[in-house]
């Protein structure tokens, strides 16, 4: 099966295609070119873009209007610029602006690789996207008909992008990341190169031609329970989105050293391509439950009786978020988190062990020994990362003091069956940046 881009676009003959575009996009092996916006005329094309005009906290509590005027969204020097501006108003707070276009009705498409060129802009609060939604929602609203996220980055964080699909129900999610290797431009330094190759079972997402994540696993669930076939719900027509927000959920506010002069997201290209054939013919694959040790336990390395990566993602992990500083290390049977900057949450300085598989109905105990240089507090929870980050033990704080201590809580999984479990201890945002030592860690699945 092959789905074309439609409406509009198939009404183009192919001289019309390329005289649209001055400059001539690049061809790829195995793959057609259906349709591509350069950006190098003097306006914005309608043929191709729809400006969505919306009002401030419409989505994820944002703080941004959408605007269609040209102070939001122009083509300069051959680059679309969405752009955010700060108005001050007489209580002290400010009002925002920006610009998102999208191509709903107009160009859309099942399946292809998606190549865009782009500049993020720096500032805390200031958070641009790429990404795709479903021309219908025909497995149900949002997020059960699918999510395309190609591009995320946050200003405040600008050498680190994020490749993501939403869907299902309850809401989950796929995540990759990709931080630009030291010494090198950050993605609002100069422009990189973003592309996500979507195909029947299966996404790809690049960084300038270089692999960084791949995804396979799925599922299509509405809210009434009722589930539908693999590859569901990325098995029909999505539209591309361009935008800038200011602030939400995610970013948190606009600092006061934003810079919202050059508050821009500029974007170079944007390029649709197709094989001529797609084998739909896909089946999902079983996914690896994680297997508890003889004695119900599921962490690895509970003793902390070797050394191992804390990068990679595997069993012991060492992550940072929203400013937070700090490293992490096993040694001599301890792991030792110390923090240089506690950031602005409490996930800002993280230690993680994934791996949990949480059955409904089920006991667990998780049981650690810890102690700090100073006393202070601590987070601990189980969390799942593919489910909306719900909380399967809720988010504890934990007072930790200058000696060891055996910590022990005990509770029941209440939510459906996720093989995707993590344990999480949170040391950002909590009052201290006070170095935390643990050892004999377990989370053991009760008979």
């Amino acid at each position: 099966m092959k789905k074309n881009i439609s409406y509009s676009i198939l009404a183009l003959s192919a001289l019309m295609l390329i005289a649209s575009c001055k400059t001539k996009a690049p061809e790829i092996e195995g793959y057609k070119l259906m349709w591509h916006d350069e950006f190098d005329g003097k306006k914005l094309n309608s043929s191709y873009w729809n400006r969505e005009v919306r009002p401030a906290g419409w989505t994820n509590h944002e703080l941004q209007a959408y605007t269609e005027e040209d102070e939001n969204i122009y083509v300069e020097d051959g680059k679309l610029v969405l752009r955010a501006l700060q108005f001050p108003l007489k209580s002290g707070s400010f009002y925002y602006t920006s610009g998102k276009v999208q191509t709903s009705n107009k160009v859309h498409f099942t399946y292809g690789k998606v190549v865009a060129r782009a500049k993020a802009p720096k500032g805390k609060g200031l958070w641009p996207a790429i990404w795709m939604m479903p021309s219908e929602d025909k497995f149900g609203n949002w997020p059960v008909s699918g999510e395309i996220d190609i591009m995320e980055v946050l200003g405040n964080e600008t050498n680190k992008t994020y490749g993501t699909i939403h869907y299902g129900s309850p809401h989950a999610q796929k995540q990759g990341t990709y931080i630009t290797p030291e010494g090198t431009p950050d993605f609002s330094d100069d422009f990189h190169t973003y592309e996500v190759e979507w195909e029947p079972g299966i996404f790809r997402w690049y960084i300038d031609g270089n692999l960084f994540y791949v995804e396979n696993n799925w599922f299509a669930k509405s809210r009434a329970g009722e589930s539908f076939d693999y590859p569901a719900p990325f098995n029909e027509d999505f539209f591309i989105q361009l935008n800038l927000a200011v602030g939400g959920d995610w970013p948190g506010k606009p600092g006061p050293d934003t810079d919202f002069e050059n508050a821009k997201f500029e974007i170079d290209y944007v390029r649709v391509y197709q094989k001529e054939h797609y084998d739909t013919n896909v089946t999902k694959p079983t996914a690896k439950v994680p297997e508890p040790d003889e004695n119900g336990n599921y962490i690895h390395n509970s003793f902390f009786s070797y050394d191992e990566p804390l990068n990679d993602g595997k069993d012991w992990t060492f992550l940072t978020a929203s400013a937070g500083e700090g490293k992490a290390t096993i040694a001599n049977g301890l792991l030792k988190v110390e923090t240089v900057n506690a950031g602005t949450v409490a996930h800002s300085i993280q230690v993680v062990h994934p791996g949990i598989n949480m059955k409904k109905g089920t006991k667990y105990r998780i049981q650690f020994d810890a102690k700090a240089e100073e006393a202070r507090k601590i987070r601990v929870a189980i969390t799942a990362p593919e489910v909306n980050w719900t909380r399967y033990f809720p988010d504890t704080e934990t007072d930790i003091g200058t000696d060891w201590k055996t910590y022990t809580y005990e509770f029941t999984m209440n939510y459906d069956d996720d093989p995707f479990g993590r344990l999480e201890y949170n040391m950002g945002k909590l009052g201290s940046t006070s170095t935390v030592y643990f050892k004999n860690v377990t989370v053991t699945e009760l008979k």
